[in-house]
């Protein structure tokens, strides 16, 4: 029982539960905005897009096992520490994505299946190896943030060129790359010890902090865009608006007025800010 346990926490640990929640609730965001209704079909897709982003996190872990063995913050992760085998854990990945391919079939799979495999190609075919070669490889990596409400849209009956959910789409890609480069200002000095391109190599600290914000900025533009587009509920749209002046006038006095930039702290107002916009478009959906 407890080897079982163990075993369990182990295959949780490999999907990045934290990271695929969030995937998931945002294609459930675009399934509610086209349906405007939370019914079996969005549960089950939403269960499906889960899977297929645990699949992708589990095959992360077994593509970046040697690099991860290198840096302190992911030395302890099943693979690198030895608690399961690389074949264990390339089953794993295996095994996740079989269950949630088989899930997406129930619910329009021309279009929810092919863009839960292409989210997942461009994390772990494009992003992850292109990390190896270049510091920018989380701008092409970043389409990965733009598929899933794509995919809960199209998996309601949405056309996938509709211009409110590639509005939506916008917004997620571009709030991608702020959320990894501040990743990057934390554990910047750990990818130099596993050998990977670095921005921190190509930027001073005060110019990455620069080129860091002005991507928040290029995030909360796009998030305008979402909210005067797409919204049509106006204590929802007040309600996040309140939100974005606030993230914006945070982090504008920290660089303008040349205080410390907490970077930590940046990085969990942007990721409330995705939150938020997830649970709002939600809310959105169901009060049309």
């Amino acid at each position: 029982m407890n080897i079982l346990k163990h075993f369990l926490k182990i295959i949780v640990e490999l999907g990045k539960v934290r990271i695929a929640l969030p995937v998931a609730l945002s294609a459930l965001a675009g399934f509610v905005l086209y349906k405007g209704e939370i019914n079996s079909q969005a549960l089950l897709m939403a269960l499906g897009v889960f899977l297929m982003a645990c699949a992708s996190g589990t095959l992360n872990h077994w593509q970046e096992r040697k690099t991860d063995a290198k840096m302190p913050r992911t030395q302890l992760r099943p693979l690198p520490s030895g608690r399961i085998t690389s074949l264990q854990g390339f089953m794993v990945a295996l095994g996740y994505a079989a269950a949630g391919s088989f899930i997406l079939l129930f619910s329009n799979p021309l279009t929810a299946l092919v863009l839960s495999w292409a989210t997942l190609a461009s994390y772990n075919l494009i992003y992850t190896p292109l990390k190896k070669v270049t510091a920018f490889a989380v701008i092409p990596g970043s389409l990965v943030g733009a598929l899933p409400p794509l995919i809960g849209w199209t998996a309601a009956g949405g056309q996938i060129f509709s211009e409110t959910i590639l509005i939506v789409a916008t917004f997620f890609f571009i709030g991608q790359i702020p959320h990894f480069w501040l990743l990057l200002m934390l554990f910047g000095d750990q990818y130099k010890l596993a050998g990977l391109p670095s921005l921190t190599d190509i930027f001073s600290e005060v110019q990455l902090k620069r080129v860091t914000y002005a991507w928040v900025l290029t995030t909360i533009a796009s998030a305008f865009l979402v909210l005067f587009f797409v919204f049509t509920s106006r204590i929802l749209l007040f309600i996040l608006l309140a939100y974005v002046l606030f993230l914006m006038i945070s982090l504008s006095r920290s660089v303008i007025f040349r205080e410390n930039f907490k970077v930590l702290q940046a990085f969990y107002q942007l990721n409330f800010l995705y939150l938020f916009m997830m649970l709002f478009l939600i809310a959105e959906g169901l009060l049309r």
